[in-house]
């Protein structure tokens, strides 16, 4: 197939989610793992870019403080040694619509800026398993975080990641639903509802006082 698709022109990006706390095993091992499938899609599949997003066995999400460490050191090690394009999944816990889903998506946007990645996917609310469950909200909000991080440094990336993550770890076990994208957008004039700006607007001010300047 790759062969087809190499002489039709195409641009071929291959995926691959490794699974923490799966055959994986740890942090560590996850991200050796992450690097190791980087390379051979390069390697062995001839790809023009690369996407992953390393996913916590328990949660099934991107945004955890164990998957965000595996994606940070995976994209920094390939970064700072190739001249590869990476990208990211963002799969948050939480639905559209939510302040958590917003700060998730947010907090891996940081991550993925801080680290070297190129490319942000664009976000899969409710573990990109829901029908309807995505806006251009996050989105947004992915940009907005990114063009916020580049040029911080690294200590302090990790300073405003340990308090952002902190608001919304805590509610894993019980993440907020989230509306439909046609419930929380006008579907006419594809925008947000008033109700979805005010959660956006607060997602903001929080950021803020994590110490993001956005």
């Amino acid at each position: 197939m790759i062969a087809g698709w190499k002489t039709n022109g195409d641009v071929i990006m291959i995926e691959q989610m490794p699974i923490f706390g799966g055959y994986c095993g740890g942090v560590e091992e996850t991200a050796i793992c992450d690097v190791a499938t980087m390379l051979a899609s390069y390697a062995l599949l001839d790809c023009d870019l690369h996407l992953d997003g390393p996913i916590h066995i328990r949660w099934g999400t991107t945004t955890t403080r164990e998957t965000l460490k595996i994606a940070a050191h995976a994209a920094a090690a390939i970064d700072l040694n190739t001249d590869l394009l990476l990208g990211n999944q963002y799969y948050t816990l939480a639905g559209p619509c939510t302040e958590m889903c917003l700060l998730e998506t947010a907090a891996q946007a940081i991550t993925d800026t801080a680290s070297g990645r190129e490319l942000l996917s664009g976000a899969a609310s409710s573990k990109g398993v829901v029908k309807d469950w995505t806006t251009g909200m996050e989105a947004r909000m992915m940009g907005e975080a990114a063009i916020a991080t580049a040029g911080m440094d690294i200590a302090e990336v990790n300073s405003v990641l340990n308090r952002l993550i902190s608001q919304y770890e805590k509610d894993f076990a019980h993440p907020p639903v989230g509306k439909r994208f046609q419930d929380c957008y006008d579907v006419v004039s594809v925008t947000p509802t008033k109700e979805y700006q005010k959660v956006y607007d607060k997602a903001l001010v929080t950021l803020n006082k994590c110490g993001l300047s956005i």
